[in-house]
C-alpha cells in the first residue's frame, strides 16, 4: 500500500468515525454499537499510522518503503492506550 493509499484510508476511517458520532446523536445507533465500532476504527487508524511511519522511516534510511508491512494490532505502539 502506497503512502497516498494509506492517507486515503485514514481519511475514510476518520470520516466514518464522524458519521458514526452523528448517527449516535440522531439515535440511529446505540451507544454500545458506536463504542464498539469506534474501538475498531481506532485500531485500524493506529495500524495505518504505524505503517505510514514505517514507510517514511524506510524511505529516510534509503530503504524500499514497499517492504514495510502492517504489524499485528498487539504490536502497534498506540494499541490499548
Amino acid at each position: 500500500m502506497r503512502d497516498n493509499e494509506i492517507l486515503s484510508k485514514i481519511s475514510a476511517l476518520v470520516d466514518e468515525e464522524h458519521e458514526l458520532r452523528g448517527r449516535l446523536s440522531a439515535g440511529e445507533v446505540t451507544s454500545d454499537e458506536e463504542n464498539a465500532r469506534v474501538k475498531e476504527l481506532e485500531v485500524a487508524l493506529d495500524q495505518c499510522w504505524d505503517l505510514l511511519r514505517q514507510r517514511r522511516a524506510r524511505r529516510g534510511a534509503g530503504e524500499d518503503p514497499d517492504n514495510a508491512a502492517p504489524r499485528p494490532v498487539s504490536e502497534v505502539e498506540d494499541y490499548g492506550q
